[in-house]
Order: structure tokens, then C-alpha cells, then sequence
């Protein structure tokens, strides 16, 4: 029970403000459809996070430091090019469905854990409790915690900010994380 408790609380603290959070927000602007961004979030996490408490000492050991930093700079960059293509979404979502809508977050979400502080703490908190299914379970309940406030609420949020804001800075974000990455791979 201590394995999930504090890797709950641990998740949970480290997405105050994360990227993932402005991505819920991005996410429910374009598709306005929570349920199956909130799905979508749930099955990237409990994946990315499975695969970091059992195989990250592993992954990290052999793959060359450098190289995983170019990887994940380059895939943050690439997102941030992504968020600048705007959808043509009708109201009545005809060509954007409930499929759309999931596989674009668990697209996204997965990429954006690629590297992260919470990716990072999964792989400790696995290693320290030696439990994959406790730290897999409370990272991603912590994980929700942070990020489905923000799908619930991103709809109030958007009829005051235009989403053509959040767009460019969703991608200047996203962009700027890729070329510091990229300078510190350096």
C-alpha cells in the first residue's frame, strides 16, 4: 500500500504545471470530447508507465545517454509542429470522431512521458518498491489527478482563452523543451 500511496502523491505533485497539463487542455479544445481523451490518458499512462517501472534500469543502461536525448528532443519538437496544424473541427465532430479523439491523446500522452520528471520517478519509484503493478496503479492514478481537473474544466478555460493562443503557446512549449533538449544532448 505504500508503494501506491507515494506513488500517487509523487505523480500527482511532479504534473502541477507539467506539459501534459497545458496537452489536456489543447486536447479538449480541439476535440471536446473528455471521455475518450480521458480513456486516451489512462491507457498511455498505465502503458508508459508499466514499461518504466519494469524495463527503465534496462533501457537506460543500454541505450547511450546521449542518443535517448536527441530521441526524445527531436519527438518534443515534432509535437510542437504537430499542435501548429490547425484541426478543421465542425461542431458536430463528423470528421473527428471518438476514435480521433482517443488515439491523439494516447499518441500524445505516451510521446510527452517519453523522458519526463514523472517517466523518471516511475522507473525510481519501481526500483525502490520493487512492485510494478502498485507503482504502475499509483503513478497513474496521479497522473489523472493532475490532468482530468484540467479536461473537465478546459472548456470553461477556452471560452475565454482563443484557442488559436493555446495552439501557438502549446507549441512553443512543446518546441522549446525539444531545443533545449536537443542543446543539452549537445
Amino acid at each position: 500500500m505504500e508503494a501506491l500511496i507515494t506513488s500517487t502523491l509523487t505523480v500527482a505533485l511532479a504534473e502541477i504545471g507539467d506539459k501534459t497539463q497545458l496537452l489536456s487542455l489543447l486536447l479538449v479544445a480541439r476535440y471536446r470530447k473528455k471521455w475518450p481523451i480521458i480513456i486516451g490518458i489512462i491507457a498511455a499512462t498505465l502503458i508508459n508507465h508499466f514499461i518504466s517501472a519494469w524495463f527503465g534500469q534496462w533501457f537506460a543502461g543500454w541505450l547511450p545517454e546521449q542518443y535517448a536525448g536527441i530521441i526524445i528532443a527531436v519527438s518534443f519538437i515534432a509535437i510542437g509542429l504537430w499542435v501548429l496544424v490547425p484541426d478543421k473541427l465542425d461542431d458536430d465532430e463528423a470528421n473527428c470522431g471518438t476514435c480521433g479523439a482517443f488515439l491523439a491523446t494516447f499518441v500524445l500522452f505516451f510521446l510527452a512521458e517519453i523522458g519526463d520528471k514523472t517517466q523518471v520517478a516511475t522507473v525510481v519509484l519501481g526500483a525502490q518498491y520493487a512492485s510494478v503493478l502498485w507503482v504502475t496503479l499509483g503513478t497513474t492514478i496521479g497522473m489523472l489527478l493532475a490532468n482530468v481537473p484540467v479536461v473537465m474544466l478546459g472548456e470553461r478555460i477556452m471560452r475565454y482563452v482563443p484557442l488559436n493562443v493555446v495552439r501557438v503557446l502549446a507549441a512553443a512549449v512543446f518546441i522549446v523543451i525539444g531545443l533545449v533538449g536537443l542543446w543539452w544532448s549537445w
